[in-house]
């Protein structure tokens, strides 16, 4: 008798963008190609400092990390890595960084269907080609999410929210791991930004409105979160308020995902772990300077998106051009503290 052999899984390929932020703000785009094709399975390639987060996303079949130095076109290993990809073949790849070196691989790989947005010199090796108005840019969920569609310049609506998955036994370990009660509250903190000093409230206001926190809930266990460097700023808030934990620098970025599933509530500058949170579907108070409170807005069902929206905002720079940073100075934290303690009263009772 002969044995059938059951066909190949087919599949889809999605080249994800470089930021951890921006890889959130895409994953609706995976939630429409999993209804769109649901006996495909999806990869996702991004670099191995994003994987964490994909690995909170149920959709993600395989996660490939890219094996390319930051900036550099290496040529000859997308070459060879084209050839990996090829062997897995993908009836499809959706290239979200906008670059000509992430349209190279799908191309190189002979996939037939490549989509993505114009990006720098991709015609050809992009053959869907879509377009955003760099005058009115789209916001970040509505951009990703518009690849699962044919090209258009009317923006697709009722996209779905960002979603991250955390099981129990990973927020119980995570807990476990740094030492923190699964009886008392967490209230998490993102004191940092990786795109620069511009987008981060002071330490002096995130110092502040602990001590507020913990003044009217001491069970209360204040976490600040970050990488290696978000360790300075995340020092002065410990030494304005010695109560505070801090775990900048100290947590894989799993174990920091599965912190902030348990949260009663986020505080955080537009960074990519104030997304995570939101994605995790916790209370988000996202605080906004130099960035656009539009553009990639927190999605939770409690969410709360702070900006004074002054005149030179947003001027998107990396450290403020006029010097004086009012757009954060200013952002008093008796305007944040109104809403955090309303959060915690609903979750908690008390005052």
């Amino acid at each position: 008798m002969t044995q059938s052999v059951s066909p190949p899984t087919p599949r889809l390929l999605v080249i994800a963008p470089n930021w951890i932020g921006d890889a959130v703000m895409a994953q609706p785009l995976l939630q429409l190609l999993r209804q769109q094709y649901p006996q495909h399975a999806i990869d996702v390639l991004a670099p191995t400092w994003v994987a964490p987060v994909l690995r909170a996303m149920t959709e993600v079949d395989t996660i490939l990390e890219t094996p390319f130095k930051h900036g550099a076109l290496q040529l000859r290993e997308r070459w060879r890595f084209a050839r990996l990809l090829c062997r897995r073949g993908y009836d499809a790849a959706y290239v979200l960084p906008n670059t000509l070196k992430f349209a190279l691989l799908p191309w190189m790989a002979g996939i037939k269907k490549r989509v993505g947005y114009k990006g720098e010199s991709r015609y050809g090796l992009i053959n869907v080609m879509h377009f955003d108005d760099k005058a009115q840019p789209r916001p970040m969920v509505t951009f990703y999410a518009a690849l699962a569609f044919a090209p258009s310049p009317q923006a697709p609506l009722n996209l779905p929210r960002p979603m991250l998955t955390v099981s129990a036994a990973q927020r119980a370990a995570a807990l476990q791991k740094v030492g923190l009660s699964d009886e008392n509250p967490v209230i998490c903190f993102a004191p940092g930004a990786e795109f620069g000093s511009a987008k981060r409230w002071p330490a002096s206001h995130f110092a502040t409105l602990a001590t507020l926190v913990l003044a009217s809930y001491p069970q209360a266990q204040v976490v600040l979160l970050g990488s290696p460097k978000d360790a300075s700023v995340c020092d002065e808030i410990v030494a304005a308020c010695p109560q505070v934990h801090h775990l900048a620098g100290k947590t894989c970025l799993d174990d920091a995902v599965a912190l902030m599933s348990t949260a009663v509530a986020m505080v955080g500058n537009d960074s990519g772990l104030l997304h995570i949170a939101s994605a995790l579907n916790r209370p988000a108070l996202a605080i906004y300077g130099p960035t656009d409170p539009d553009h990639a807005p927190p999605f939770s069902d409690i969410a709360h998106s702070f900006s004074l929206r002054l005149k030179c905002a947003p001027c998107k720079q990396r450290e403020c051009p006029l010097g004086h940073h009012d757009c954060m100075q200013k952002l008093n934290p008796d305007l944040v503290w109104p809403h955090l303690q309303s959060i915690m009263k609903a979750a908690l009772g008390g005052v």
